[in-house]
């Protein structure tokens, strides 16, 4: 049997194309991996009514709340294969395959943070990814910001909302521009481009960052800057159009550059975003979705990639 549509991932964005499909009874599959990005936090911010919840806990509600919909159901698994197959698409799962009309992208990224050994000991409780989710909890303490990336300053001045005691490491990668470096010393911003050895701390939590001389710059929380990969192998046979960043471009409405295929969530630009926002992404996608399967025009604010 041919369903509506494959959804590819299961955090919020994800749950919330399936959630609207289903409730346009659609015929919808929702395929999850169970690999979420944040399974090492505890806590997830800034969704009304759910302000603090487990990541976990937010995703089995909204599993739940999907599969109370007939025509919903739900794969555990990884899908190997997107391949199209006439006005339609397959999807592979190891032995299992799914005939479907149209797929909704919603598999996230996958975080690469410096390279420092005990740096995951303490991801999640001391150290965060997610100035924006995690901000709050760090306010007014002596905070770390590790990172690698160009835009480190920018995110040492957004960071330096919630705490005035910020020291900035690049573990020695030149990201940071002289002149970048007088603004931050402007705000009370610290700069220390020395390499990194390690973080250290004990059962409390963070209690420093040490430097590759054997310094050690005292810490108690902080935030990492890592890199995001977007993993597509599984739909290289589409050709979708791709960004400098490897993240999929989409139109106003989350139509990717291949017809039928749809993408929400951290998968597409900017790239990481708020629970609240990848979930409005997905709800976006489901409406073009629909409106697509039903042969509607599309609507006046969706612009983007012209479709093939």
């Amino acid at each position: 049997m041919t369903l509506d549509v494959a959804v590819i991932g299961a955090g919020p964005a994800g749950l919330a194309a399936a959630l609207n499909l289903a409730r346009a009874r659609r015929r919808v599959v929702l395929i999850d991996s169970n690999r979420p990005r944040n399974s090492a936090t505890f806590k997830s911010h800034g969704y009304p009514t759910r302000d603090g919840i487990s990541p976990l806990e937010l995703r089995k509600l909204g599993l739940e709340e999907v599969l109370a919909y007939e025509t919903a159901e739900h794969r555990r698994g990884i899908v190997r294969s997107v391949t199209r197959a006439g006005d339609g698409f397959v999807v592979e799962m190891g032995e299992e395959q799914l005939e479907v009309r149209a797929v909704v992208l919603a598999t996230g990224l996958t975080e690469v943070p410096p390279a420092l050994p005990t740096l995951r000991a303490f991801y999640g409780t001391s150290i965060h990814s997610c100035i924006e989710c995690d901000g709050w909890e760090k306010r007014d303490a002596p905070l770390a910001l590790i990172g690698e990336t160009p835009d480190l300053a920018e995110r040492a001045v957004f960071l330096s909302q919630w705490t005035d005691d910020l020291v900035v490491f690049t573990n020695g990668a030149p990201v940071v521009s002289e002149a970048e470096e007088a603004a931050l010393a402007a705000r009370g911003i610290r700069l220390d481009r020395r390499e990194l050895d390690d973080v250290e701390g004990d059962r409390d939590g963070l209690t420093g960052v040490r430097t590759r001389d054997g310094g050690v710059v005292p810490r108690t929380g902080g935030f990492v800057r890592p890199r995001y990969e977007p993993k597509l192998d599984y739909v290289a046979s589409l050709g979708l159009e791709l960004d400098l960043d490897g993240l999929v471009v989409v139109d106003g409405a989350g139509r990717t550059s291949a017809r039928g295929v749809y993408a929400a969530g951290d998968l597409t630009p900017p790239g990481p975003q708020q629970l609240i926002i990848a979930a409005g992404n997905g709800a976006r996608a489901a409406l073009a979705v629909n409106r697509d399967l039903l042969g509607l025009p599309q609507a006046v604010f969706e612009s983007g990639p012209s479709v093939r």
